[in-house]
């Protein structure tokens, strides 16, 4: 017996642990699916087919005797930022990259959870970007349009879990990294509390913005990979008090305050909130309120926090520059970041370390009179393939920051956040919304998602190449 494609990762644990399905028929599956799509899709640079099925032979042993782990032979993806002992990790770049001796932390959690890693998901190069193109790998495409972007830079991650080739995957976020595919993919993109999942072999990923997290169909299987993948490295700087999200899914989140934020923050180049994209966050935060919540149009004193990013951003493009085997061999956009970080990475970087603090002050304040945030997580529907490939700098940051204004102030601030989908738009494109939180309040946005998945079912549609379920209206 095999499960189909709409089983999630936790009816994919329960199926294994009752005998109802091998883990090698349920990864030889996911490989068969992943092998099918890569001319289409495009979602990995990396299948593990030989080590996954090993993998699977051993959870099936470990099944049979009678062992028990959260994810027990459930095949999972993760993004191309990530160590797999034995892989190399291009993050996207080209060239040829040694394979790295140990797994990253992350990954080795998620092992010890039983999971089965059967590979590494296509992300643009060391994640900049909105969408997951470049030349070392091709296009990685939507599965709902192949002809537009999942999003980036998690975007692999995203397709993968979208098209159902993995019932979910781990992707990175940096400045919306994981919430913007997951808004254009209809799947639910948790960012984490900083240091909730590891980042390491590094300390801090790009001086602290970059977390890892989780992209799934369900809030609870977001929950649930959440939980496995969490914890910390001995020397990891940044260590939130455990939390147990999967708890939270269930729970009743209360009447809450909810300020809906329409308003982009303040950057140096414009960006407007699309009318359709306004109008699907709008119905969203009306069901909100006949949910029982209170939910009223206010902003976040958020100032000029840009000043706090973009040091930190392109001082870890530099770092990552420093490290890449071929650096002539990188975009010109990549290696213009790297120099600017470099410029940047004394003073003005200290700087804007120090600015965190304050922040923390002055928008943990907003709190005091709101539980959590509404916000689009994205001005515009997905682009179109190839639309931002080969624009030059000033031309990507532009169109980066009208299609993407909303996800990356989070990022200074290290607090959670979580993309859920809030419809689609013209054409059938996905777009979504984010709850956002203070510091350590996952568990919050978990239950209030869980409370919205469960009235608006949005995890029962499926892109209209599927065989589960029909296309949505736009």
């Amino acid at each position: 017996m095999t499960l189909d494609r709409a089983a999630g990762l936790a009816e994919s644990a329960r199926a294994l642990a009752a005998g109802e399905v091998t883990s090698r028929a349920m990864v030889t599956e996911a490989l068969a699916r992943i092998g099918a799509s890569q001319g289409s899709l495009n979602a990995f640079r990396i299948v593990r087919a030989e080590a996954a099925l090993a993998e699977a032979d051993a959870a099936d042993r470990e099944l049979a005797s009678g062992g028990r782990r959260p994810l027990l032979g459930v095949p999972v993806a993760v993004k191309d930022d990530m160590d797999v002992a034995g892989e190399p990790t291009a993050f996207g770049c080209p060239g040829e990259f040694p394979p790295v001796a140990e797994d990253g932390e992350a990954v080795r959690r998620l092992r010890a959870a039983g999971a089965v890693i059967v590979g590494k998901t296509n992300t643009c190069e060391l994640g900049q970007w909105p969408f997951t193109e470049g030349p070392s790998f091709g296009a990685t495409r939507n599965p709902w349009h192949p002809e537009h972007t999942p999003g980036g830079s998690s975007g692999g991650s995203a397709a993968a879990v979208a098209a159902g080739l993995v019932p979910a995957a781990l992707g990175s976020d940096g400045a919306g990294s994981v919430r913007i595919p997951a808004s254009w993919t209809h799947l639910i993109g948790i960012k984490p509390q900083r240091g909730r999942i590891s980042t390491w072999p590094l300390g801090e990923s790009f001086q602290g913005i970059t977390v890892n997290g989780p992209l799934a169909r369900t809030v609870a299987d977001a929950a649930l990979l959440l939980d496995a993948a969490s914890g910390n490295h001995a020397q990891d700087p940044h260590r939130p008090p455990a939390l147990n999200m999967s708890e939270a899914v269930g729970r009743d989140p209360g009447r809450l305050r909810i300020a809906l934020s329409l308003k982009p923050p303040f950057t140096a180049l414009p960006a407007r909130l699309l009318p359709e994209v306004r109008a699907r966050v709008v119905e969203l935060a009306e069901r909100l309120g006949r949910l029982g919540h209170t939910v009223e149009e206010a902003h976040p004193p958020y100032g000029q926090i840009g000043l706090a990013f973009l040091p930190r951003a392109t001082a870890g493009i530099a770092e990552r520059v420093r490290d890449v085997p071929f650096p002539d061999l990188l975009d010109r956009r990549t290696r213009d970041a790297a120099r600017l970080g470099r410029l940047l990475g004394g003073p003005p970087l200290r700087a804007a370390r120090r600015a965190e603090a304050v922040l923390h002050r002055r928008i943990g304040g907003f709190f005091e009179s709101y539980d959590v945030i509404l916000a689009p997580t994205t001005a515009a529907p997905p682009p179109r393939i190839g639309s931002m490939l080969n624009l030059g700098g000033l031309a990507t940051d532009r169109a980066m920051i009208a299609a993407c204004p909303y996800a990356w102030p989070w990022n200074v601030l290290g607090w959670p956040g979580v993309s859920v989908p809030a419809g689609f738009v013209a054409g059938g494109l996905p777009v979504g919304a984010q709850v956002l939180g203070p510091a350590n309040s996952e568990p919050l946005l978990l239950s209030l998602a869980a409370q919205l998945e469960a009235d608006q079912r949005w995890h029962e549609l499926w892109p209209p190449d599927q065989e589960t379920a029909d296309a949505p209206a736009a």
